[in-house]
């Protein structure tokens, strides 16, 4: 059980919010196999404050699609404030500030990771959105800036002065990005040195090393990002471990079959055909990962314009059950 503020999860997995795939199709896929707390993709708070239509589909939930996580990117407070003001009347649990996206188009504007430069900076920010917020307030760090800086301790302390409810923290420095080994002793250093929640990202990717980091780092939970990508399995394989140390039969073809199914016909609903066919070429490309001789149905994929046409290739998948 993993409890942050008022939100009480059953199992302590969180699905994490990641751009360009964290929509709501995806996370009523995922939760439908345990996911029990997922966020939204990271937004701006800018544009939520600008009021922008594409920020507003990305705030879009449904009754089955709670806990609801809303991460917000901000290195601004009165943008931050406003962007509460902006997502009043949205249904979501949670608010979360993004002090650990790498990418360099959001770091180069002193936002996501470049907020770990500035640990009281951060700790400034998550004060006012506890103060004005109405619902548990996070924050997802990263181990530090580059080797030369790591400092999440540091950067954590100042966070749960601030009052947040639960700390998420990505076991790589900013300059890592997704590459090179996680390091789970700074994992187990902010865990030894906070009260609230320490929820470990990095590498969570199977049973088998979700197991190795509550092991090695003693954390309360843990963030599964990479891991759920084309495999929303994940989730009750997990549960299943942990519950009784028995390991789930890998899903059927059939089973494959009906979920990428589903997940396609809740894209078109959510996006419409044309936009919805684009946006699930890459899904496609992950489910199908790691199954040998599928190359050429990935092209006829791409190729498909309309929904019927996407959904005759994913059928011929019963060809490699």
């Amino acid at each position: 059980m993993l409890k942050i503020g008022n939100i009480t999860l059953s199992v302590p997995y969180v699905l994490a919010p990641m751009a360009g795939v964290s929509d709501l199709p995806f996370r009523i896929v995922t939760r439908s196999f345990g996911a029990p707390l997922a966020f939204t993709e990271m937004i701006d708070a800018r544009a939520i404050s600008n009021h922008e239509q594409r920020t507003r589909h990305m705030l879009a939930s449904a009754p089955e699609d709670r806990p609801l996580g809303i991460q917000l990117l901000g290195n601004d407070e009165e943008y931050l404030v406003k962007a509460l003001e902006g997502i009043e009347g949205y249904d979501f649990d949670l608010l979360d500030l993004n002090a650990a996206c790498p990418t360099p188009k959001v770091t180069r504007k002193g936002k996501g990771a470049a907020l770990l430069r500035e640990p009281h900076r951060v700790g400034k920010l998550l004060k006012v959105l506890v103060d004005h917020a109405t619902v548990p307030v996070t924050v997802k760090i990263r181990a530090g800036w580059d080797p030369d800086s790591v400092n999440a301790r540091e950067v954590a302390l100042c966070a749960e002065d601030a009052g947040v409810s639960a700390l998420f923290i990505h076991g790589r420095t900013r300059t890592q990005g997704y590459s090179g080994t996680v390091d789970y002793r700074i994992i187990k250093e902010v865990k030894k040195a906070l009260t609230i929640p320490v929820i470990a990202s990095g590498d969570n990717l199977s049973v088998h090393s979700i197991k190795k980091m509550f092991d090695e780092t003693g954390c309360d939970g843990v963030v599964i990002a990479r891991g759920s990508l084309g495999y929303p399995w994940i989730y009750r394989e997990v549960i299943r471990f942990f519950q009784d140390g028995t390991l789930c039969e890998k899903p059927s073809m059939d089973e494959r079959i009906a979920t990428i199914t589903n997940h396609l016909n809740l894209v078109v609903k959510h996006y419409g055909e044309k936009r919805g066919i684009s946006c699930f070429h890459k899904f496609f490309i992950w489910y199908t990962r790691g199954l040998r001789g599928t190359k050429p149905l990935r092209v006829s994929a791409f190729r498909a314009d309309t929904q019927e046409e996407l959904l005759n290739v994913v059928e011929e998948l019963r060809r490699f059950g």
